[in-house]
C-alpha cells in the first residue's frame, strides 16, 4: 500500500533505513525537490506501531515543502524519523549510522534537530555527512534553532495582533501556551520580557516548573490548557491539539503557536473560520528554525537570519490578508500561497537530483 499513499500525498521518495547493530530504524521522506533540496528536521519518538512512524513522516515532510515555499527558501521539503526513545536509546552509532544514510543521498535531503534531538546528536550525525544543518557553532553552523524559532512565532503574533486588533502590543494581552519544550520556553521568555500574561503546561512537570520559578508564569494542567480564559492560544508542543474535542473549549481568539500540523483535520480549520477565530498557520509562523538553519547552506551569517525572521511578519500578513479578500480558511490561504510559488518555479525546473555545487560555506567537519 506504500506506493498508493505516497501517490496520494505526492512525495518523491521514501528511504527505510535499518542497521541492527546500531539499532537503527529510521524513514527518510522526501516530498518535493522542485525549488530546492529537501530540508526537514530529524524526529526521534518511541511510535506504538511503524505505520505511526510512516505516517507521521508523510505528513510532516509534506508540511515542510509548504513551510519552505511560504517562507521563500530555495528548499523543498523532507523530514526523517527514528523510531526509539530519546530519553534512552540514544548512541553514538545510532546517529551515526543514520548519518551514513543521509550521505548516500546524496544532497537530496538536508537533516537537522526536530522533537527529541538536540545539537550534540547531529554532531554524531555531522561526523559521516555534510548534509546537516544546525550544528554547533565551533563548526561554522548555527547552533540549536530553537530562539530562532520562537522568535519568528512572534513575529506571526505581532502579524495577528495587528489583524485582529488594530495593534501590536504583546504585552497587553494573555497567553495559554501549551508546552515549555526548547522553543515553547522561549517564546515564553519573549512574551514574558513584554509584560505578558502566560499560562503554561507540559508532561515535563520540571519545565513548567522552571517558567513559574525563573519567569513568573502560571502553571495549569494538561488538560486544563484548552479551558484557560486568554485572549491567545499557542500550541507549542505536538500537533493535532486543535481538535473536535478540544475546538468548544479553548475561548482565544486568535490561536498561534510553533507547533507543527496544529489543525487535526481540514474541517478544524474551516470551522475556526466560521467562528471567527484567527489562526495563524503553523508551518508560516514557525518557519524561523528552517530560515536560520538554511544559511549555513551558503554560509552562516546571524544578522542576516534575523533579518530573515521579521519575513514572517510580512509573510502572515499576505496570508490574512488572501483570506480575507478570497473568504477562504486561513490554513487554505497558506497553502495557495505555497502552491502557486511551488508551481511558478516547477515551470522552469526539475526536482533537484543531488548536490552538484559548493556548499556549506566556512563550515568545517572532523573527529
Amino acid at each position: 500500500m506504500i506506493f498508493e499513499t505516497i501517490a496520494k500525498t505526492g512525495h518523491e521518495e521514501v528511504v527505510f533505513c535499518h542497521n541492527k547493530d546500531a539499532g537503527l530504524k529510521a524513514i527518510i521522506a522526501i516530498h518535493n525537490t522542485v525549488l530546492g533540496p529537501a530540508l526537514g528536521g530529524l524526529r526521534m519518538w518511541p511510535y506504538k506501531s511503524e505505520q505511526d512512524a510512516v505516517n507521521d513522516v508523510l505528513r510532516l515532510s509534506r508540511g515542510m515543502t509548504y513551510k519552505n515555499a511560504v517562507a521563500g527558501l530555495n528548499l523543498g521539503g523532507g523530514k526523517a524519523v527514528i523510531i526509539g526513545d530519546p530519553s534512552k536509546d540514544k548512541s553514538e552509532a545510532l546517529f551515526r549510522a543514520f548519518g551514513r544514510f543521509v550521505n548516500s543521498l546524496n544532497g537530496r535531503y538536508i537533516t537537522a534537530e526536530d522533537v527529541g534531538i538536540d545539537v550534540n546528536d547531529m554532531e554524531y550525525v555531522f561526523r559521516e555527512t555534510e548534509y546537516v544543518t544546525g550544528v554547533h557553532q565551533v563548526h561554522g553552523g548555527s547552533g540549536d534553532p530553537s530562539p530562532f524559532t520562537a522568535f519568528g512565532t512572534l513575529q506571526g503574533l505581532m502579524a495577528a495582533l495587528q489583524v485582529k486588533h488594530g495593534n501590536e502590543d504583546v504585552g497587553k494581552y494573555s497567553y495559554a501556551v501549551q508546552g515549555c519544550g526548547h522553543v515553547g520556553s522561549e517564546f515564553i521568555k519573549l512574551l514574558r520580557e513584554q509584560g505578558a500574561k502566560v499560562f503554561v503546561t507540559d508532561i515535563n512537570k520540571d519545565a513548567v516548573q522552571r517558567c513559574v520559578d525563573e519567569l513568573g508564569c502560571e502553571a495549569v494542567g494538561l488538560d486544563e490548557i484548552y479551558d484557560v480564559d486568554a485572549d491567545v492560544y499557542s500550541p507549542c508542543a505536538l500537533g493535532g491539539t486543535l481538535n473536535e474535542q478540544t475546538i468548544d473549549r479553548i475561548k482565544a481568539k486568535i490561536i498561534c503557536g510553533a507547533a507543527n500540523n496544529q489543525l487535526a483535520t481540514d474541517a478544524i480549520g474551516d470551522e475556526l473560520q466560521r467562528r471567527g477565530v484567527l489562526y495563524a498557520p503553523d508551518y508560516a509562523v514557525n518557519a524561523g528554525g528552517v530560515m536560520n538553519v538554511s544559511l549555513e547552506i551558503d554560509g552562516y551569517n546571524r544578522e542576516r537570519a534575523m533579518r530573515m525572521m521579521r519575513t514572517i511578519y510580512y509573510n502572515l500578513g499576505r496570508i490574512f490578508e488572501i483570506s480575507k479578500t478570497e473568504g477562504v480558511p486561513t490554513y487554505r490561504a497558506a497553502d495557495r500561497l505555497a502552491e502557486e510559488r511551488i508551481e511558478a518555479i516547477g515551470k522552469i525546473k526539475l526536482p533537484t537530483m543531488g548536490n552538484h555545487g559548493p556548499r556549506f560555506a566556512g563550515r568545517m567537519r572532523g573527529q
